[in-house]
């Protein structure tokens, strides 16, 4: 078998065994900082408290807030002259979150990055086209820097501006993307009023996260523009993207075993759920030096998928993110994804790009309205087909999730676009 690199075809004893080693090595390294040190010596684990991999269960969790409340380097374990780079989180909602990394945590990144590159395919002789954000969000420099690490000719062409994207994608010949799955249906509804066809376009790759999307939003990328789309998985608490990541068997993301260990975590109790069993991903890092963390609280909800991948690699799988612990909302007594709404929508051939979930509430109850773009062809007079359809709709997600919504038919194109990450919930109840 090809790997990138000689970790990438380890067995499950010289991972686990890695893993042990530098799981000491980092907890060593993490009583550096003030705030490690304080909360291991609380939960008695001294400077030679870990002995197995179970004792990584001794360890508190850390949270987001933890690191909100050690803004801006209160968890470097490092000297500052040692750090070349920091992402940070927008901040919006409280204190930002920085991530601090020092040169070899950049190029620890860099092959990680471009091992999963490698796995799917991507190659020295692929054009790679960088359609996602740059500056502090992670997911633009960390590819970018992993396709680098490949020999790839690499475009940092950013976020937005689709008719510059597809320029640039038609005069290099662009094989190779990252781009958000929201942003993927953007750019090709682009070409389709450019008169194009996107099945026509030069890309054969895709490189697809930071947002949750179901396997039917996949389908319908790779059939758009027939090519393969694989799922990515990061977070910049963990560097960012190339902590797991799809195989050619798209059957679940290989988590790099040797760079991180991964839980899954009732979310609340905290404690270890079975194989196969949804609960919150809990990470902590190996191989960092500026700010090693240590069973990080992802918040993001998926499942350990059992047995070994058909590609023969022995790194663990997890399943694609079916959403986050917080992104959960109560309608009528009911706990809600908004993956489990785009589930059901996106089986139905008449449905266009985009969707929007408006929770609100009466002044009697709570209510839930699900607006739905239909394609153009499918958007007919005849009032008695779209009333068919909403009501089949109504009904699918009825039988899904135990309520029945109000849905809404509205036109392609109307709802409001992003070129970031989509915004799919909109909760007003607050605000009646």
């Amino acid at each position: 078998m090809d790997f990138f690199d000689t970790a990438e075809g380890w067995g499950r004893d010289q991972l686990e065994q890695t893993q042990l080693v530098r799981l000491k090595s980092t907890v060593a390294h993490a009583r550096k900082c003030n705030f490690y040190r304080e909360r291991l010596d609380a939960a008695g684990i001294g400077p030679e408290g870990i002995q197995s991999l179970d004792d990584l269960r001794r360890i508190p969790f850390t949270t987001k807030q933890d690191l909100r409340d050690q803004y801006p380097t209160g968890m470097l374990c490092v000297p500052t002259s040692e750090i070349v780079r920091m992402h940070c989180s927008s901040g919006t909602t409280g204190s930002p979150v920085a991530i601090c990394h020092t040169q070899n945590d950049i190029n620890a990144w860099a092959d990680l990055m471009a091992r999963c590159m490698y796995m799917v395919g991507v190659r020295r002789d692929d054009v790679f086209q960088n359609m996602s954000g740059y500056g502090l969000f992670t997911g633009g420099l960390g590819i970018h820097y992993g396709a680098e690490r490949l020999g790839c000719l690499t475009i940092p062409a950013g976020a937005g501006n689709s008719r510059r994207q597809i320029k640039l994608a038609k005069d290099f010949r662009t094989s190779v993307a990252h781009i958000l799955p929201s942003y993927a249906l953007i750019l090709g509804e682009h070409l389709r009023k450019m008169g194009e066809d996107p099945r026509d376009f030069p890309l054969r790759i895709a490189l697809v996260g930071a947002e949750p999307y179901t396997e039917e939003f996949r389908q319908r990328i790779e059939s758009l523009f027939a090519m393969k789309a694989y799922n990515s998985y990061g977070l910049s608490e963990m560097n960012g993207p190339g902590v797991a990541f799809e195989c050619l068997a798209q059957d679940g993301l290989h988590i790099w075993e040797d760079a991180y260990i991964a839980e899954i975590v009732d979310p609340e109790t905290g404690q270890p759920v079975p194989d196969g069993t949804v609960g919150e991903l809990v990470m902590t890092c190996l191989c960092r030096q500026g700010m090693p963390i240590l069973r990080y609280r992802t918040r993001d909800l998926t499942r350990f998928l059992p047995g070994q991948c058909a590609c023969g690699r022995h790194h663990r799988r997890m399943d694609r993110i079916v959403g986050r612990a917080d992104d959960m909302f109560i309608v009528k007594g009911v706990n809600i994804y908004p993956m489990q709404i785009e589930q059901v929508i996106m089986t139905f051939a008449e449905v266009g790009q985009s969707y929007l979930i408006l929770l609100e509430n009466d002044g009697i109850g709570d209510l839930m309205r699900v607006q739905v773009e239909i394609r153009d062809e499918f958007f007919v007079e005849d009032m008695r087909v779209l009333q068919g359809l909403q009501k089949a709709i109504a009904q699918r997600l009825r039988d899904e999730i135990l309520i029945t919504p109000k849905v809404e038919l509205v036109q392609s194109n109307s709802l409001e676009r992003s070129e970031g990450k989509a915004v799919r919930v909109r909760d007003l109840r607050a605000k009646k």
